[in-house]
């Protein structure tokens, strides 16, 4: 019969033979494991370094390339926008340094900032839908049968509003009686549209800035394929200003070539108009500027880093405007000289 201490014993014999395994399996593996374990940090620490070389090379190169970017942006961009007007069309979340510098670079190029017009949250929301058709159907030319989803109606309205299209300009009532700062002034009193200078004075050419991050997507979905509806409402409105006889050009970021961007979506519906992905960036700047240019010759293009782009910048550049003509003169004096020393004679 096997008795207690029989028990015992086994039972701390075990425990012992447990122990001495542990302790010698711990003293064998000790030095391998410490000399793997010092190994691949080591290996860590020697590729953090050359990250960080990297990024620095990286840092300096793009701040070099950003000053010689500054030098010659003036000569690259000169009297290319000469008289030229441009409208800022924007939907909520744009970068405002981005765009104000775009703007002093369009200036600098010669052309004229007319106006900014801002697409209100309410805008893009589906749910104010009713209420953009309501406007647009008011506004629809007579005669005209209602065509398209309501923001292609609202888009031909507005479009036709701010770019001049051979017709009178400064926002004066027009011969057939369309009225483009009414218009414009119903959208902004419904809460749909928000203005910034004058933007229904009749420009040449529309920039359409794409938000600094892209839209979310309804209901949180997170399907790859899935577009944020907004999307569908900022590019309605930029076909209709290519559609209405303007050079038309959407810039963002890279990110707006992302796979929701708005840039993104553009191009894989194979849009007439211009884009450009680079916006927000010194070099991506002056593109943007060039390809407004090049717009208003009736040249569009994708240019930027994306998929699909044509090239950094376009491959053609748009040719120097002459300076605006001089005020003729009388007797070889010009008449803003004869005005100011015509009581001198």
């Amino acid at each position: 019969m096997i008795d207690f201490r029989y028990h015992l014993v086994s039972t701390v014999a075990i425990f012992l033979a447990l122990t001495v395994g542990i302790v010698l399996g711990t003293t064998m593996l000790q030095d391998p494991l410490l000399h793997t374990l010092k190994a691949e940090t080591s290996q860590l620490r020697e590729q953090s370094e050359r990250l960080r070389t990297d990024k620095d090379r990286a840092d300096r190169l793009n701040a070099g390339n950003a000053e010689l970017v500054a030098a010659y942006a003036e000569a690259m961009l000169d009297r290319r926008l000469t008289g030229v007007r441009v409208v800022v069309v924007e939907p909520p979340g744009v970068d405002a340094a981005s765009r104000e510098e775009i703007a002093e670079l369009v200036r600098g190029a010669g052309g004229t900032v007319t106006g900014r017009l801002v697409l209100t949250d309410s805008y893009l929301d589906p749910g104010e839908s009713d209420a953009v058709e309501e406007i647009a159907d008011r506004w629809s030319e007579e005669g005209d049968e209602a065509e398209g989803n309501p923001y292609e109606r609202a888009g031909a309205g507005i479009a036709r509003a701010v770019l001049a299209g051979g017709e009178d300009t400064e926002g004066a009532r027009r011969g057939d009686g369309f009225d483009p700062r009414a218009l414009i002034d119903e959208y902004v009193e419904a809460g749909l549209l928000a203005v910034h200078g004058e933007p229904a004075s009749g420009a040449d050419t529309a920039l359409l800035l794409a938000p600094a991050e892209p839209f979310a997507l309804s209901d949180g979905r997170e399907d790859s394929d899935a577009t944020p509806p907004a999307n569908a409402m900022v590019l309605a409105l930029a076909r209709a200003l290519e559609r209405a006889g303007g050079g038309t050009v959407l810039a963002g970021a890279p990110n707006a070539d992302g796979p929701t961007g708005v840039i993104r979506q553009a191009r894989a519906e194979e849009a007439r108009f211009t884009t450009v992905d680079t916006a927000g960036t010194p070099a991506g700047d002056v593109v943007t500027v060039l390809a407004l240019a090049l717009a208003d010759e009736g040249r569009n293009g994708h240019y930027g880093i994306g998929a699909g782009v044509e090239g950094f910048l376009p491959a053609s550049l748009p040719t120097p405007r002459p300076d605006p003509t001089p005020e003729p003169s009388v007797g070889g004096v010009s008449t803003d000289d004869v005005s100011s020393t015509g009581n001198e004679s």
